[in-house]
């Protein structure tokens, strides 16, 4: 059994007392950052071995071990040993140590000891330090059984209320609410008459979110004392007011003159460093007035409180800001226009969200085909998990693998740790895969088995994972000719097109021009800071009358161009630059030049395809940006293409 202490350290607090360090007869106690010393303090200021706490004879001694900063006691630096005193005060960094030879020594806060009166206009405040006897006890680093029993009492009914507090305050989903649960448990535990909680804003009088009455007539809440309440919300420290009805300040006052105030408590909510606001009460019956029990009950309940609530601000702040996200891609998201066409795509999308229907989305490259797979999310019972978008044609085949599925660390050069794929982060959610034509017949084999239901593994893993994904494909290009030439698996195809949408071009929905160059508009003036309001009717015109190869994102692209170079208050002709793209090859296909002359030659539809490109890049001049537009394909697809073939210029 180790031997009883003969002193002890105790680490002072702005609010109290915090750990306690014994000391025994026979060992020295080195004080420092580094580990190796007995008494290790987590302060940036302190050395790594800044002093020593030493017995010698019948005292104990502390010393400098030349220290950065110095060692002081009392305020005063040491020079050379010292000898300790009970309470005397070691401080080394910012760390404060009170020296006592026993616990009983330390001042006494439960019990009231600490305690400083002051007066205003013959008003009394006992003022607390912060420190409530309900709040946890000092940790003790050995030996706690050296612990009187009186340190550890508290009051059983308090103590019971406390606790149906913290359970009930869990349950809180609003201010409000949790306020009205602090209100009813200092009903319970004190005799006060009259409780109310108020909210600290922006640096304002405190205003009440909660009061009530007991006893008294009246329903109203008074303000008892601006000078307590100020007091507190400087101080951050509960106080005990007596004698109010003598205040001859107060009297001047008709409602508190009425009420005859015998005494009040008002204690502080603070999170942190934060006064989020008060808690007051106060009695009128002068035989039993409000005492140091009643304010240590309110100071446990007030710090109790203030954690919660700043909880409940944060949630709803975080929850502010996901509507405010949501919204914001909402109005991305927003399929804009009022053609047939597009109201038919918006009433497929209405019927088919609801279900858990695999769709397929086709459509020309740029025609919007991302945000009807955005409204089908949006509007589905999974709109509140993730969306998640992934671009088959971006990727090489072993990358794609790697970003559906994700991998192992190891499993392949450059695997330098495990990362989840899009198919496990979008879980409860939905995923789209654009360009799906462009995906591996081997990716589509593991593809197709995640589609049925079936568990997947990560590539170089052996864990069977399993995600509930909806999954929305989308393609500007004929599957059905992929399906024949045998480059896209035909039950795979089958599988997702359980529902098609077909998303109409912008050259076959005019009327919806001016509507998205004005959705447009209104993005990127908001977007710059530009003072834009609108189009010229030469600019409209000119708007209209061009075919859009490139689609809806096309006319972004020139409303974005348009706003960053524009000058005047309106966007005018002159201002629209559009495209030098051949449109003729996108309604008559068959004018350039076939293949042969003429007479049938048995062909693959391999050699067919590099031709075509082969003859549409001569078309284009070799520019295949354009002739990307003319393929309906993206460029990066077009450059696989040619590198696959061997096309040369």
């Amino acid at each position: 059994m180790s031997k009883l202490p003969s002193a002890f350290l105790v680490v002072r607090r702005d609010d109290g007392f915090g750990d306690v360090y014994p000391l025994q007869l026979g060992t020295r106690y080195k004080l420092g950052r580094a580990p190796t010393n007995k008494l290790t303090l987590q302060d940036d200021l302190c050395s790594r071995e800044h002093a020593e706490v030493f017995p010698d004879g019948d005292g104990w001694f502390v010393r400098d071990l030349g220290s950065m900063n110095g060692t002081h006691v009392n305020g005063e630096q040491l020079r050379a040993e010292r000898s300790l005193r009970p309470l005397d005060e070691i401080r080394v960094g910012r760390t404060r140590l009170v020296f006592v030879e026993q616990l009983a020594q330390l001042p006494n806060v439960a019990n009231g000891e600490i305690t400083r009166i002051d007066k205003a206009d013959g008003l009394e405040i006992r003022k607390r330090l912060g420190q409530t006897r309900y709040q946890p006890e000092p940790t003790i680093h050995a030996d706690e059984d050296t612990l009187t029993d009186q340190q550890r009492v508290s009051p059983q009914q308090a103590v019971s209320v406390l606790y149906r507090l913290a359970l009930d305050m869990a349950g809180a989903t609003n201010p409000t609410e949790l306020c009205e649960l602090v209100v009813d448990a200092v009903f319970r535990a004190t005799p006060a008459e009259v409780v109310a909680v108020l909210a600290l804003k922006d640096g304002k009088d405190p205003e009440p979110v909660v009061y009530r009455t007991r006893g008294i007539g009246g329903k109203t809440y008074h303000k008892v004392s601006t000078f307590v309440s100020h007091e507190v919300i400087d101080t951050k420290q509960a106080v005990l007011a007596a004698n109010v009805a003598d205040n001859t300040a107060l009297k001047n006052r008709d409602s508190l003159s009425e009420l005859k105030i015998a005494s009040l408590i008002c204690a502080p909510v603070i999170y942190s460093d934060q006064l989020l606001g008060l808690v007051h009460l106060y009695r009128a019956n002068p035989s039993g007035p409000l005492n140091a029990d009643d304010l240590e009950f309110t100071l446990a309940v007030a710090r109790q409180l203030g954690t919660v609530w700043h909880r409940l601000r944060k949630q709803h702040t975080l929850s502010t800001e996901v509507r405010t996200l949501k919204d914001l891609l909402r109005v991305e998201s927003e399929l804009v226009g009022e053609s047939p066409a597009l109201n038919t795509v918006v009433s497929q999308v209405s019927r088919v969200a609801e279900t858990k229907a695999t769709v397929l989305i086709r459509g020309e490259s740029g025609s919007g085909k991302e945000l009807v797979a955005r409204a089908i999310h949006q509007s589905s019972p999974r709109k509140d998990h993730p969306f998640v978008c992934l671009n088959c044609a971006a990727l090489t085949e072993s990358l794609l693998e790697s970003e559906l599925f994700g991998h192992e660390k190891g499993s392949f050069t450059g695997a330098t740790e495990r990362m989840i794929g899009k198919f496990e982060a979008a879980d409860q959610g939905t995923i789209f895969l654009d360009e799906i034509g462009e995906m591996s017949l081997s990716t589509q084999a593991k593809f197709l088995r995640v589609l049925e239901g079936h568990p997947f593994e990560r590539v170089g893993g052996n864990v069977a994972i399993k995600a509930d994904v909806r999954v929305v494909a989308a393609t500007n290009r004929p599957l059905e000719d992929a399906v024949r030439a045998g480059t896209f698996r035909r039950d795979l195809f089958f599988r997702l097109q359980v529902v098609q949408l077909d998303v109409p071009p912008l050259r076959d929905r005019p009327t919806d021009v001016p509507l998205l160059a004005e959705h447009f508009l209104k993005r990127f003036v908001r977007e710059t800071g530009r003072k834009i309001r609108g189009f010229t009717p030469a600019a409209l015109e000119k708007l209209q009358g061009y075919r859009w190869p490139g689609n809806v994102r096309e006319l972004k692209n020139v409303i974005e161009r348009a706003v960053a170079l524009g000058s005047g208050p309106l966007i005018d002709g002159q201002d629209i630059w559009l495209s030098e793209v051949d449109l003729s090859s996108l309604t008559a296909p068959q004018t350039i030049t076939p293949v042969g002359s003429g007479v049938f030659r048995p062909t693959s539809l391999e050699e067919v395809e590099k031709q075509h490109i082969l003859d549409t890049l001569k078309h284009t001049d070799w520019n295949k940006s354009q002739a990307a537009a003319i393929l309906g394909i993206e460029r990066s697809t077009l450059d696989r293409k040619i590198k696959a073939y061997g096309v040369a210029k």
